[in-house]
């Protein structure tokens, strides 16, 4: 066991969660805005209490955060973060080829030099999975990690994700893109909440019951689309 919430409540906005994660298991958590799916994320990194129940976990956690632009004047490079995230509060840093070993791995490192501020979008979220993986996770944290990454790099990162032999809480506003690794869905909705496999949790039905309304899962073209 990697992961484990026993009877777990963050009210209003989610209660009764009983979820056990083992190690390398990819799991994608999907629901609209608003029901608290970044606040998963921050209960079992102990930024956000629970109001009841349990989380539990003794692993070593590694994390893509939800995209926020550093600022523009931050002076920092690339290179920088990924290696205070090797050696935080360390004196010296860490070692120029594991910090180069991590960069490349994620297609960063051509632009490692630069200062964070004036990368875009898709760039700095590939110094953020650095960072993450800089940790030598048993457990990564990803919130909305293919967000402004082009549909060749959002592959990558699944596969990366997936290829990491951590387990995985993906944060997702669509499982379209990891269908070929996800081994369960937690799809949170504003009436409740369901874990299980894609096909008995993407169904009409299911995702009806956790809306309070009629919602629609089709396929189109090998995608899940949610009407």
């Amino acid at each position: 066991m990697i992961l484990h919430f026993d009877d777990a409540a963050v009210a209003p906005l989610w209660s009764g969660l009983n979820l056990t994660v083992a190690r390398g298991e990819f799991i994608a958590v999907l629901g609209p805005n608003g029901v608290g799916k970044s606040t998963l994320l921050g209960t079992i990194l102990g930024t956000r209490r629970l109001t009841a129940g349990t989380v539990r976990t003794d692993a070593r956690i590694g994390l893509i955060p939800q995209q926020r632009m550093f600022p523009r004047d931050l002076p920092m490079r690339g290179r920088d973060l990924v290696s205070l995230a090797m050696a935080p509060g360390a004196l010296r840093r860490a070692p120029k080829a594991n910090v180069e070993k991590h960069l490349a791995q994620v297609g960063a490192l051509h632009f490692a030099d630069q200062r964070v501020g004036l990368l875009s979008g898709g760039q700095q979220q590939l110094i953020r999975q650095a960072q993450a993986f800089a940790q030598e996770p048993e457990l990564l944290l990803a919130d909305e990690p293919l967000l402004s990454l082009d549909p060749a790099r959002q592959r990558d990162t699944v596969a990366r994700l997936a290829g990491s032999g951590a387990a995985v809480m993906c944060v997702t506003h669509s499982i379209n893109p990891l269908l070929g690794v996800v081994d369960r869905v937690l799809y949170i909705g504003p009436e409740g909440h369901v874990v299980g496999p894609v096909a008995e949790v993407m169904r009409s039905d299911v995702l009806s019951d956790l809306y309070g309304t009629r919602v629609d899962v089709v396929e189109v073209d090998g995608r899940m689309v949610v009407l």
